[in-house]
């Protein structure tokens, strides 16, 4: 990654992405393909940041020990933490899923996010 102390999300040259789809055993529903783009990491990669999408479909969500910062660029999803009732967030929004989450993620719309992870 850079060794920059200033690093710019520049969208329109972000470089070919890695494609992937989610792990069979969270599959629920669809056939999601992921694209990631990492932007840069720290403190020997246990803080990243970068960009995200995937397609329509369902998932499970387990965050393990990973603390999430997300913004949603585009696109439409609903999550579902364990045992809560459903939330919807578009274009704009923030939101943190901290370590131990559980849960699905509801791609309604094809959606793109810039991530932080810790």
């Amino acid at each position: 990654m850079s060794k920059n102390l200033l690093i710019d999300f520049n969208f329109d040259q972000l470089g070919e992405p890695r494609e992937y789809r989610p792990p069979a055993e969270r599959a629920i529903e669809g056939d999601i393909v992921c694209r990631n783009w990492d932007v840069d990491s720290a403190k020997d990669d246990k803080v990243r940041a970068g960009v995200w999408e995937s397609t329509p479909g369902v998932n499970r969500s387990i965050k393990g020990e990973t603390w999430e910062f997300c913004l949603i660029l585009s696109g439409v999803v609903e999550l579902t933490e364990d045992g809560q009732r459903p939330v919807t967030y578009k274009a704009g929004d923030c939101f943190i899923m901290k370590p131990g989450y559980t849960g699905t993620w509801r791609t309604l719309e094809t959606v793109r996010k810039v991530w932080i992870m810790a």
